[in-house]
Formats: structure tokens, C-alpha cells, sequence
């Protein structure tokens, strides 16, 4: 495990030794988000009964966070070690393509983590939230985080350059998150709309996370956790694969 553990390290410090950009300036993204759209819909729109539209938003951001940080941290760093050449000291060492996958998937979900309790902190003055059920935010949290940062890999893999990244971040990630519930219930949605976002796994892992805080959700919370272990499973197989055949990495 000492290459394992070696990774992880450096990893973990690669996004800590700058952590003002990736950890504070996310924070204070979302609290911006929270600020706008708490003052401006707070009064004009009621998702759950006897739940603000304030408390029901946070969730929603902290989970928004959680994983756009956790693709953020392996994608920007197996491209920028791809385009500046150092990936082959990550190559050329006896780690195994499990491990290699480990090492950067859990440092995402620490960055994410990282991320979201951050986000959750600095929202307390807003809203005083309980969590109705604390197993289900953390299984949501880790395998939401786990698995954006499967899909980092994957992108990291397949770009070539830093515009590719950004096409695949901008047209994939950020659309799914976007577009899962973070700001509103999809019960307000029309029917086929509501269809529509019940196709989009990134819905089941806001709404199963929201479940944990609130106890009611727009969905089971049996049927998010299956849809997100059966994404999560299918998006590690697929990186799994590409690891082990080297795909763009050692060919």
C-alpha cells in the first residue's frame, strides 16, 4: 500500500497547497448563490411543507459543490500532468492501475468533502439546518463524490488539452448538475420534464442527499442510492478498463 499511500499524499497536498482557489473561492461561490436566489425566491417559493425554500436550497448547494469539486480535482490534474510531462513519474513506479484509480478518486472525495462542509458552515447564518438522518447524507456525499471523481479520470484520460476538458465540463457536468434539482423541486416541472430529469443520475444523488436533512424527498430514497451505486459501478468499470489498457496514458 506504499505506493497507494504515496499518491494519495501527494494528491491530497496538490489541491491543499493552493487551497484558497480550490477550496475558498468554490465556498464563496456557492454563498453567492445562496445569498442571490435565497433573496430572491425565499418568499415566492414553497417546495416540502413547513421547509423554506432557504433550507431546502442548501443541501442542494453543498451537494452542487461536492461535485463539481470532486471532477474538478482528478480531471485538472491527470491533464495538467499529461500536457507539462510529469505523468510518467506516476507511470513509470510499480502502481498498479487499482490503486492509481483509488489514490485519485479518494482525494477527490476529500476535496469535495472539504469543499462541501465548507459551504455548509458558511450557510449557517442563513439557516439553522438538522439532519433528519445522517447515514443517508453521508452515503450520498461519498458516492456522489466518488463517483464525479471517476468521471474526472475519464476526462482527464480522453483530453488532449485543456479545451477538451473544458467542452466536457461545460456541456456534460455542468448541464447534470445544473439541471437536478439544486433550485427547485422537479415536482414544479412539467410532466414531461419531470420524466426528463429522472433520466439525469445527478438528480438522485441532490435528492437522496436532501432526504438526509429533511426526511422527504421527491423521490425514494432507496431507488437514489440503487440509481447512484448502479452510475457509480458502471462509471468505475468503464475507468477501470481505460487504466488498465493504458488508454492515452502509456499508448
Amino acid at each position: 500500500m506504499l505506493a497507494f499511500r504515496t499518491l494519495l499524499y501527494k494528491e491530497t497536498l496538490r489541491f491543499w497547497k493552493v487551497a484558497f482557489q480550490t477550496v475558498a473561492a468554490p465556498v464563496l461561490t456557492a454563498v453567492l448563490y445562496l445569498m442571490i436566489f435565497s433573496h430572491v425566491l425565499s418568499d415566492r417559493v414553497q417546495i416540502y411543507e413547513s421547509v423554506r425554500y432557504t433550507d431546502f436550497l442548501i443541501p442542494g448547494l453543498v451537494m452542487m459543490s461536492v461535485l463539481q469539486n470532486a471532477f474538478a480535482n482528478s480531471s485538472s490534474s491527470l491533464i495538467q500532468s499529461k500536457i507539462t510531462g510529469n505523468i510518467v513519474f506516476v507511470l513509470l513506479p510499480p502502481i498498479s492501475y487499482r490503486e492509481f484509480y483509488a489514490a485519485y478518486v479518494l482525494a477527490s472525495v476529500m476535496r469535495g468533502v472539504l469543499v462541501g462542509c465548507g459551504v455548509w458552515l458558511a450557510s449557517l447564518p442563513f439557516a439553522q439546518l438538522g439532519v433528519a438522518h445522517p447515514l443517508w447524507v453521508l452515503t450520498f456525499v461519498l458516492l456522489g463524490g466518488a463517483m464525479l471523481g471517476t468521471l474526472g479520470i475519464i476526462a482527464g484520460i480522453w483530453a488532449d488539452k485543456f479545451d477538451q476538458l473544458a467542452a466536457f465540463q461545460n456541456f456534460l457536468i455542468m448541464p447534470l448538475t445544473m439541471l437536478s434539482g439544486v433550485f427547485y423541486s422537479i415536482h414544479s416541472l412539467p410532466e414531461f420534464w419531470q420524466g426528463v430529469s429522472h433520466l439525469n443520475p445527478f438528480f438522485f444523488m441532490i435528492d437522496g442527499f436532501r432526504f438526509g436533512f429533511f426526511g422527504v424527498s421527491d423521490v425514494s430514497p432507496w431507488l437514489s442510492l440503487a440509481v447512484v451505486a448502479c452510475a457509480l459501478a458502471g462509471f468505475a468499470g468503464v475507468c477501470l478498463e481505460m487504466l488498465r489498457r493504458g488508454y492515452k496514458l502509456r499508448h
